[in-house]
């Protein structure tokens, strides 16, 4: 079956003033359903390559379906990690189990966002930044960045991530990317990222 393009679990407008309405449309409508599209392309190529056996078509498929199939799944696993502001989901209080691993790790809430927009910084280029739970749910905590769409180790778990991709925010934030990290802390979903931390992610593509 072909993806598709599932829609927000809010409005394009929800998220503001921390990101605009017309970076959400952009982003969700042009470049997540972009993705997608190139993703279906490149699987039905794969298909045919394999019935027909052509090794070198399957070869030249395997990168596009990496990085259209990464991109679809980090940004819909992106799209649900967010709320909107003043959300109760919101407050690291909706999520007991990970706010304790996180102060175990790093000693308190505010040293782990720090040491998280540190490496959110220190990205070259595109790619973004994650917090995973090494080896699945409940495991050791990390901050880790991956490149362009590359997702998530298999076996770890993405509690949440951070779409450092110049599309994200350069409309609204110009080239300010520490404006745009400071204003991604008042929209992450705490509570969304306490499932995924105690029991892991069952469909990262499903909204």
């Amino acid at each position: 079956m072909a993806h598709t393009l599932p829609p927000l679990p809010y409005a394009y407008d929800a998220l503001e003033p921390v990101i605009s309405k017309q970076i959400m449309e952009l982003h969700h409508k042009k470049h997540h359903q972009a993705y997608i599209t190139n993703l279906n392309a490149a699987l039905a190529a794969h298909a045919t390559a394999t019935t027909t056996n052509d090794v070198s078509a399957l070869i030249a498929q395997q990168q596009k379906i990496r990085f259209n199939g990464g991109g679809h799944i980090n940004h819909s696993l992106f799209w649900r990690n967010l709320t909107p502001p003043g959300s109760p989901g919101n407050d690291l209080a909706a999520a007991p189990e990970l706010k304790e691993a996180v102060v175990a790790r790093w000693g308190s809430q505010k040293a782990f966002e720090n040491a998280f927009t540190a490496a959110l910084l220190g990205i070259q280029g595109s790619g973004w930044g994650w917090l995973v739970s090494v080896g699945g749910p409940k495991g050791r905590l990390e901050i880790v960045s991956t490149k362009d769409q590359d997702p998530v180790s298999v076996g770890d778990v993405p509690v949440f991530g951070v779409d450092m991709w110049e599309h994200a925010y350069y409309l609204q934030y110009l080239n300010n990317k520490a404006g745009y990290i400071e204003g991604i802390w008042k929209i992450i979903h705490w509570g969304e990222a306490e499932k995924r931390y105690t029991t892991g992610v069952k469909n990262p593509l499903k909204l």
